[in-house]
């Protein structure tokens, strides 16, 4: 039963990550499309961009659904997951990314394409993508930023007072009165179920936040906006998976599927 969890697991990542790749490709052709209506001045009432990012949402919705029903079984292994590297796993926050990296990507982007347009920027041309953040779209990221923080830390004391949990009662004193090390009874899986059932509600909380951060963002960004800011992030999360398992390797730790 173990295997089968860990499996079902692996394969529930596998498969978002064949999905973020599938998506790339989707973001970056639609990209190309809006670009050459703009170029030629074609209008495009842009459907086809809000269509595509609601599809990335859902997705994302339904890769967290299904990580908080396999979480029931064994929430540990999305702390520390064996289908990550070990770079990222280094890089985890209660298992995933931390959501304020969106806005810490939206700010690296803008910044960029301002000095890859800044003809353009002099000139006061719009392209319509995240190098054109008007004021009222910055504060706005300003302000869900600051939000976004104070909602982590919240969740990242939480999962701190879980910890420290092991060290308090009861689990630390069942492991006083153990007769032999590492025994299991009655008592001890009670215990570390009650633990695990916690740990599951606040994976279950910050897959929430994450969404709903996400959701956010894409309501303060223009729909040509919200597809290169998803097409960046997809493009990242794959580079770090295929960055840390080359590292992996160089180090001599095992080998990995390929994400097609």
């Amino acid at each position: 039963m173990a295997s089968d969890d860990q499996e079902r697991s692996q394969c529930c990542f596998l498969e978002w990550m064949n999905h973020q790749q599938e998506e790339l490709l989707e973001l970056h052709q639609v990209l190309a499309l809006h670009a050459h209506h703009h170029h030629n001045n074609n209008i495009n009432n842009g459907n086809d961009l809000i269509q595509l990012v609601e599809k990335c949402i859902k997705h994302f919705q339904d890769y967290a659904d299904k990580r908080s029903r396999l979480a029931q079984n064994d929430v540990s292994a999305f702390f520390a997951p064996t289908w990550c590297t070990n770079w990222e796993n280094s890089l985890l926050w209660i298992a995933g990314c931390r959501p304020s990296q969106y806005i810490r990507l939206i700010y690296a982007l803008s910044g960029l394409e301002i000095e890859a347009q800044l003809k353009e920027f002099l000139q006061g041309t719009s392209t319509g993508k995240l190098g054109d953040l008007c004021s009222k779209q910055l504060h706005q990221l300003d302000s869900l930023h600051s939000k976004t923080i104070r909602a982590e830390e919240k969740l990242t004391t939480q999962l701190a007072s879980l910890q420290e949990d092991v060290a308090d009662q009861p689990i630390a004193m069942i492991a006083k009165g153990l007769f032999h090390v590492g025994e299991i009874n009655r008592e001890v899986d009670k215990a570390l179920d009650q633990h695990d059932k916690a740990m599951v509600g606040v994976l279950e909380e910050a897959d929430r936040l994450r969404l709903s951060i996400l959701k956010e963002l894409i309501g303060i960004l223009t729909p040509v906006q919200a597809v290169e800011f998803l097409a960046a992030g997809k493009k990242l999360h794959l580079c770090v998976h295929e960055w840390g398992k080359r590292r992996d390797l160089s180090h001599g730790r095992g080998s990995f599927n390929k994400i097609y």
